[in-house]
């Protein structure tokens, strides 16, 4: 079980990014949150194998149908072992 910390850039803001990561971390059974920043990046923490992170890592720079991403930031940190859901932070 390997734990991401993940800033992505581009026009993820506004147009349902957070809801596309919640969905994309759902289907591949990852747990972890996901929140807007306010200098306009979307930052996430997501928890899982390390295939299912890649998985969902792949969707995640391709962006969901409105936004455009243009970078993503990752860096590995420690687990979290007691997490059962991926959440929408507000």
């Amino acid at each position: 079980m390997r734990r991401l910390h993940v800033v992505v850039h581009g026009r993820v803001q506004g147009v349902g990014f957070r809801y596309y990561a919640q969905g994309e971390a759902l289907k591949w059974a990852l747990t972890g949150w996901v929140k807007n920043k306010d200098d306009g990046t979307v930052e996430l923490e997501v928890q899982g194998t390390d295939e299912r992170l890649q998985m969902f890592l792949d969707k995640i720079e391709q962006g969901s149908p409105f936004a455009r991403v243009t970078n993503v930031e990752t860096e590995y940190i420690p687990p979290l072992p007691n997490e059962k859901t991926f959440r929408i932070i507000y």
